[in-house]
Formats: structure tokens, C-alpha cells, sequence
């Protein structure tokens, strides 16, 4: 039997929170669509209260050290989810560092071919300190994924290469090229203290047109961090198969993710690159309609500074944004109630473009909460505890 109850929360709630703080096994399930690194620090935090976090990620990067796997094995970017998957990790003796190290470990940039493929093969042989220090029998699984690698490497490009993305990269591939089974490990070997799951198992690419009437194909060329910043804003986001073909292609997710979206007790729009880390996740078709179908808030926390890909949006913009992708599946059908309730802002201490329109967001139906999020420290930024422990106060 399931029955809808409204009540009264306090946002920050002190007692909830040190209700999950000493028991955070049976924390909340706050799901995230995100990707990237701003929420990773929030990430960590979450891990004091709760273990049960659910993290979809968008797994369309298309630069860094990502690109050269994607390339090379025709897959999925498993960087962001790598990326993740450290910030939940279990760091303290209890846990594993000495693998959360090795995973951590990036190849040097700077080294010669023959002295890259050399430290490779003293990990490989379990004479590196770094995999000489794991305990077995997880030793053993670890090297079994580095001789899978060689065994598929080829011409591969070991130059600053991630060590995780590398256990990750032949997991998946001695998987049949399914993602799931290596991220259970993974976890496993790490003691991940949350879910990680990317939105789609597909190699497929992040492609937009700019208001100018230009095209972008690929997520390094929005975001502004590899590439010079986009000249105009964005005006429409999709995926596309090929870096060099910007045509659009059908994506949908699985049964599974839309039971994962379904299992959540909170539903957040994080922090984040606002288009190729936020409304990325909610291209594939069936994202809107099970987060329409899940009976939970939701809850849209949006940056607070300069977001390049924001180019002349207010912070009403991108809530229209948000809601036109998220009800793209049926418009007609998914009202906006289904999949944005809240909007959490910092008024006094936060900075949003045009400001917080507060009569335009509530004429949608969304409740602004204004709290305080950014702190001394962090400003102009929002504050990882404080977010967290916002977020977690309305669960």
C-alpha cells in the first residue's frame, strides 16, 4: 500500500541529519543526474550520511584522456564515472586505499614510449609499489585486468593515461562490452559508498546548435575547458554517433535505469556544466518519463558563479530549459509538477544570472527554497556540507 503524506521539513533539520550521520547505511536514496567534477566534493560529503546516493552520469566526454579510450575502443566514456566513483570511495583503513591509490594513478605526460610501456609492465607483473602494496586476492583481479589490457592495447597512447579508466577500459571489454558487471567490482574494490551508473551504454556523442545558427559536435568543445568558450549560447542539445556528423540519433534507456530512477526518495538537477553535464543525462528517451512516473521531489540546485555554456541565460532560462528536455518524452502529457517541484537557491550569498525571478519560477508551479549555501570559504560557490546538508533535510 503506498499513500502521499505532505509535511513540514526544516531545512537545515539538525536532528535528521544526525540521524543519517550515525546510521549511513540506511540513508536516503538522493539521485543525481550529473557528470564531471562539481559535485564531486559534495559527493564525499554525502558519503558521512548516507550510502545509498545514486549517481546516473553522463557518459558522452569526448575530451582528455577519455578521448583517447573512446577512440581507440569504440565505447562509452568511463572518465566522469571513474571520477565518481573515487569521490564515494571509502578512503579511511577500513576501506581500500591502497587500490583507491592505484585507481587514482595517472601514467606520466611527460615520459618516453619505452619508459611508459615499462612501468605498465611492473604493474602488470605486480612488481609496481603501487600494486605490489594491494592485498590478494584482489591483487590477483587487478592483474588480471592489466594483462586483459595489454592483451588489447595495440598502438594505444599510455601518455598521461588514468589507471582507473585503464582497469575500468578492460573490464568492460572482457565483459562483453557490458558496463554494469565492472562497476559491481569496482565497488566493490574500492568500497563505494553509493550507486554510479552512466544514463546509457552507447558511443554516442554530445551535439549542439548555438544560437549564431552554428553546429558543435562534442562535449570538449562546450564546455570551455579544452577548447576556447563557445562564442554564442546554446539553442538546442542532442546526441549524435559520429564526432564529425552532427545528424541526430535515438538513444533509450534501459528497463534498469528506470527502475533505479523509480528507487529514488529525492531527485536532484545538480550543480554542474549546465548542458553537457545537467540536461546531458536527459537526452536518451525514457529519462522524463520515469522521472515523471517516480512519486518523489525533485529539485534543481543551480550554479552559482560564471557556467561558459550559460551564454544569456537567466536563471528562469534555464529552468525552461530544464523543463523542456525533461517532458520532451510527452510534452502534452508530462505535466511540470511531475519533474520539478523545487528550485534551491543562496539569494543573499549566491551569484545567478538576471537574479532570482521569484514570481516567474512560482507562476510555473516550482517553490523557490533559499537557504544558505555558500559559505566563506567557498564563495562564490556553493558549500559541499551545506548543500548537503540542505538536500539531504528534505528527504
Amino acid at each position: 500500500m503506498r499513500i502521499k503524506i505532505e509535511r513540514e521539513v526544516r531545512v537545515p533539520d539538525p536532528i535528521k541529519l544526525e540521524r543519517y550521520r550515525r546510521t549511513p547505511d540506511l540513508g536516503p536514496k538522493i539521485l543525481f543526474f550529473s557528470g564531471g567534477t562539481a559535485l564531486k566534493k559534495t559527493s564525499s560529503v554525502l558519503t558521512q550520511y548516507t550510502h545509498n546516493s545514486i549517481h546516473v552520469i553522463t557518459p558522452f566526454d569526448s575530451g582528455g584522456s577519455s578521448a583517447v579510450i573512446r577512440n581507440q575502443f569504440k565505447m562509452l566514456a568511463v572518465g566522469d564515472i571513474r571520477n565518481r566513483l573515487m569521490a564515494l570511495a571509502d578512503q579511511s583503513v577500513l576501506g581500500n586505499p591502497a587500490i583507491y591509490k592505484l585507481f587514482a594513478y595517472r601514467l606520466p605526460k611527460d615520459a618516453g614510449e619505452d619508459e611508459l610501456h615499462a612501468e605498465f609492465e611492473e604493474m602488470m607483473e605486480c612488481k609496481h609499489p603501487l600494486v605490489r602494496d594491494i592485498p590478494s586476492p584482489m591483487r590477483k583481479i587487478i592483474r588480471n585486468h592489466f594483462i586483459h589490457f595489454a592483451n588489447i592495447m595495440d598502438d594505444f597512447n599510455l601518455r598521461g593515461a588514468s589507471i582507473g579508466n585503464i582497469i575500468l577500459t578492460a573490464g568492460y571489454i572482457s565483459n562483453r562490452r557490458h558496463i554494469d558487471p565492472v562497476l559491481y567490482i569496482f565497488s566493490k574494490l574500492v568500497e563505494v559508498r553509493g550507486i554510479v551508473r552512466p544514463t546509457v551504454n552507447k558511443d554516442v556523442h554530445l551535439a549542439a546548435e548555438l544560437e549564431d545558427g552554428t553546429f558543435v559536435v562534442g562535449q570538449h568543445l562546450l564546455t570551455g575547458k579544452e577548447a576556447s568558450p563557445i562564442g554564442s549560447g546554446i539553442k538546442k542539445l542532442w546526441l549524435a554517433e559520429h564526432l564529425d556528423d552532427s545528424t541526430p540519433c535515438t538513444v533509450q534507456i534501459r528497463k534498469k535505469m528506470k527502475k533505479l530512477i523509480n528507487s529514488a526518495e529525492l531527485i536532484c538537477y545538480p550543480l554542474g556544466s549546465f548542458y553537457s553535464s545537467v540536461v546531458a543525462n536527459l537526452l536518451p528517451e525514457g529519462i522524463g518519463m520515469a522521472v515523471s512516473e517516480s512519486k518523489c521531489p525533485k529539485i534543481f540546485t543551480p550554479n552559482t558563479g560564471t557556467d561558459p555554456e550559460l551564454k544569456g541565460h537567466s536563471l528562469t532560462d534555464q529552468i525552461h530549459k530544464l523543463l523542456y528536455y525533461l517532458r520532451k518524452d510527452d510534452p502534452e502529457n508530462i505535466k511540470i509538477s511531475d519533474v520539478l517541484n523545487f528550485v534551491l537557491v543562496d539569494s543573499v550569498n549566491g551569484i545567478y544570472p538576471g537574479g532570482v525571478d521569484r514570481k516567474e519560477i512560482n507562476k510555473l508551479g516550482i517553490r523557490v527554497i533559499d537557504c544558505e549555501l555558500v559559505s566563506q570559504e567557498s564563495t562564490p560557490y556553493l558549500d559541499p556540507e551545506l548543500l548537503s546538508q540542505a538536500l539531504l533535510s528534505l528527504t
